[in-house]
């Protein structure tokens, strides 16, 4: 399962509950105290679209994140019901491959984000996804004044409304041809734009693929980054001591920075019980 099979199908830091868990869920989560504050947790809907949003946002308040999100406006309503925010919403029904990199694409990109600005401002949702698309042949120059052009004409109402929109970084192989794939060119890129409502959604997962370097290219590129997804490598499980990656340094690292944005659990669990497999990895970056 991959969210790119799940896209087209999506249509301050909390104390964990002393109370017993709700429903079908009960026994499956166990509160704690608290956790210490330093991050926002949240995670991706799409790997665990097997439960039904309602109850999965009672688990997640249980567990004390503060979010759920990737999700479209009619489930905003259900995560903000449990307590929770959507730190992360989509504004077009475009997925990855079509995105700000071809003109041609600007006039109903332009037309979903204008729209769905207000809309998120009003629900408490900060940042709206967008994606550059894919190559398909063209020169990353090209895509970079291009995006650049598109975003730009968006800015004024993200500005207004207080609302980020974050392109996110892949990984061209998974995502293949994809062309928002180096930080570098997403830092060109939010240079170009010159909005502080323009951001880079850094996925970890996607750029130890590409460039490695987690640490170094988190300090270097903090400014420009306005959100953060996690998943393990190889594989893109748990992040735990099965796979290459330090999770606990990396949190340290961001904290570093002085990031105060969402850190959005994003990896695909491999345990039967993806709660629980959840509630570790919280904890894991609960640094």
């Amino acid at each position: 399962m991959t969210r790119r099979n799940m896209i087209g199908g999506l249509a301050g830091a909390a104390a964990f509950s002393a109370a017993k868990p709700i429903g079908s869920l009960a026994g499956i989560v166990e509160p704690q105290t608290s956790l210490k504050g330093n991050i926002h947790h949240s995670v991706s809907q799409w790997c665990y679209s097997d439960i039904p949003l309602e109850e999965f946002a009672r688990a997640c308040k249980e567990m004390g994140l503060e979010s759920i999100e990737l999700l479209n406006e009619k489930d905003w309503a259900t995560v903000a019901k449990a307590g929770l925010k959507c730190a992360v919403g989509y504004a077009t029904d475009w997925g990855i491959p079509k995105g700000f990199n071809r003109i041609e694409n600007h006039d109903k990109l332009i037309k979903d984000f204008e729209a769905m600005i207000p809309k998120a401002a009003a629900a408490g949702v900060p940042n709206l996804i967008c994606f550059s698309g894919n190559r398909e042949g063209q020169d990353d120059n090209v895509g970079l004044i291009n995006c650049a052009a598109g975003l730009r004409k968006l800015m004024p109402s993200a500005e207004k409304y207080g609302v980020t929109i974050i392109m996110e970084l892949l990984n061209s192989y998974g995502h293949k041809d994809y062309q928002c794939d180096k930080s570098s060119w997403g830092a060109a890129l939010c240079e170009m734009v010159g909005s502080d409502r323009f951001k880079l959604l850094y996925d970890i997962y996607h750029m130890q693929i590409m460039e490695g370097n987690i640490i170094e290219h988190i300090t270097d590129y903090a400014k420009y980054i306005g959100h953060i997804h996690t998943g393990g490598g190889p594989g893109r499980n748990e992040i735990d001591e099965t796979q290459e990656l330090n999770y606990p340094a990396i949190m340290k690292a961001l904290l570093k920075t002085g990031y105060k944005g969402y850190v959005g659990q994003e990896f695909v669990p491999s345990q039967a019980d993806k709660l629980a497999s959840l509630k570790k990895c919280i904890l894991i970056c609960d640094v």
